[in-house]
């Protein structure tokens, strides 16, 4: 029997009995989140139900790499642990992808193999202690060699720092006048080969994530010829589809995540007795779980689009917008509901071991990682002006209108998009507009969602709850706010000598 012989309802099913046991039978997964790392022996249980063979093609012996099937593995993982849903979505969007998109035929079946029967791990190399999200400038350098090619930098904050297998490492070519080209080129190394072992110089010592490894790594490395990722067009194109391809898995791990958190709050909520009655009889209780909802309405929408638009057959490069979309929304979403959580226990949620002051930890840099939210948001709103005044329309609701992902979702939001941007927009103007445009294009997944036969309560009760929001970011919009740093600001400000 295949792994596609199973249909996936119940390879799901199973996947969630294996970490049900794993986590609250075999192991207390409170206890473990104390610690740093996952215990090999535990690691190796989860492997072994073979969850990263939904990212990998049926002729190589996975699942066939579908979508919804990569979401629904990174769901179930991130109810029970936000890391280990990390660690898997790093292994399928940044690694196994790219590999079955872009690999030489030559390499796929060893690389592949390893994945299914002895439990290996992959990540992606991009970002350099001088050079985050400003990829396009990165120092790491490749030269071709006899047998392949030499590369040589450094690399950090790689997820699965130390414990991956296998690395996509992004480099830019050396020049025969000693710069570095502008493209940028990528290759695969084996960390089981000497020559193309990694060094790991330091651990970082991140603040959530306990269970994934972030560190510094040295690069000087040989890989053979056939190493070298192949681009349909150029490097750059490349890049920008593998990662735009990543952010639109980003609802797969936000919906486990979210709907856990939700789950508690109202399991609390119902349980805990204040007075007369309980928690959830209160009415701000219930403002608070009813935002908790929006966003499981909102997350599972973005799951139902990206199944359908984000599969390696599709290029994304130029797919910035709803990337960034999925990308920023979900993410603060995940942090907003995690907060959330931890309002409504009280005390008792301000631990590590409790899941949701973990939860505030672990989701936090989700929203700073491939791609911080606010330049996401700048960039949404850079992408609908810059098309704004290409098409000489410069009426917000009327542009809308017209665009095909937003013409049914911004008629809920007429009365605060009647206006005409006429100006230049500041950077934090941008950031504001960008975060509206974001919350028009998730109403437009969720009508499309509910057209499918999703609960109608859940879909208008969402609707509200992003009309209130969008109307809080338009006043914010609309305020004149230019307030720059105060220079040497201690100069006379000391209030001990005004008391």
């Amino acid at each position: 029997m295949t792994l596609t012989d199973i249909k996936f309802s119940e390879f799901l099913k199973d996947f969630e009995k294996t970490l049900k046991y794993l986590f609250h039978e075999k192991e207390d997964i409170n206890k473990l989140s104390l610690e740093r790392g996952l215990p090999p022996e535990l690691l190796n249980d989860i492997l072994a139900e073979r969850p990263l063979s939904v990212a990998i093609p049926e002729q190589y012996g996975g699942r066939g790499s579908k979508v919804k099937e990569c979401l629904g593995i990174l769901a179930a993982a991130s109810y029970e642990s936000l890391p280990l849903s990390l660690t898997f979505g790093i292994n399928i969007a940044l690694f196994l992808e790219p590999v079955s998109k872009y690999a030489d035929e030559s390499v796929k079946q060893g690389i592949f193999s390893r994945f299914l029967e002895n439990q290996n791990m992959g990540g992606l190399m991009i970002t350099e202690p001088d050079y985050g999200s400003d990829a396009l400038n990165m120092k790491t350098m490749h030269q071709e060699v006899e047998k392949g090619y030499r590369i040589k930098g450094t690399k950090h904050w790689q997820g699965l720092t130390g414990l991956a297998d296998y690395w996509i490492i992004a480099a830019r070519k050396t020049l025969d006048n000693g710069e570095l080209g502008r493209d940028i080129d990528f290759f695969i190394s084996d960390n089981t080969v000497k020559e193309q072992k990694v060094v790991v110089e330091e651990l970082y010592d991140n603040a959530g994530l306990y269970m994934i490894p972030y560190g510094l790594n040295k690069l000087d490395l040989e890989v053979p010829a056939n190493f070298r990722l192949t681009p349909e067009t150029t490097g750059i194109k490349m890049m920008l589809d593998i990662l735009h391809r990543s952010r639109m898995q980003f609802p797969g791990m936000g919906m486990g995540f979210i709907r856990r958190m939700l789950d508690e709050a109202i399991e609390h909520c119902t349980n805990r007795m204040v007075g007369n009655g309980n928690l959830m009889a209160i009415d701000q209780v219930q403002y608070s779980i009813s935002r908790m909802q929006s966003a499981y309405t909102i997350c599972s929408a973005m799951c139902a689009k990206s199944s359908e638009i984000s599969g390696i057959a599709h290029n994304l490069a130029t797919e910035g917008m709803e990337a960034n979309t999925m990308k920023a929304v979900v993410t603060d979403l995940m942090q907003e509901c995690s907060q959330l959580l931890v309002q409504l226990s009280g005390a008792n949620g301000y631990r590590i071991s409790h899941i949701g002051g973990r939860g505030i930890m672990d989701s936090r840099p989700f929203q700073i990682f491939e791609g911080s939210n606010e330049m996401l948001y700048a960039q949404i709103a850079e992408m609908i002006t810059r098309t704004m005044k290409k098409q000489k329309q410069l009426h917000l609701f009327d542009f809308l209108k017209a665009l095909a992902l937003t013409s049914e979702a911004c008629l809920y939001f007429k009365d605060d998009l009647s206006f005409t941007i006429s100006q230049v927009l500041s950077q934090r103007k941008l950031v504001d507009l960008g975060k509206i445009l974001a919350r028009i294009i998730c109403i437009s997944y969720v009508l499309d969602l509910g057209k499918k036969g999703f609960r109608n309560d859940l879909v208008q009760n969402c609707i509200d709850t992003v009309r209130h929001e969008v109307a809080a970011l338009m006043c914010s919009f609309k305020f004149d706010n230019t307030v720059q740093v105060v220079e040497g600001y201690t100069d006379q400000s000391s209030w001990l000598k005004f008391a």
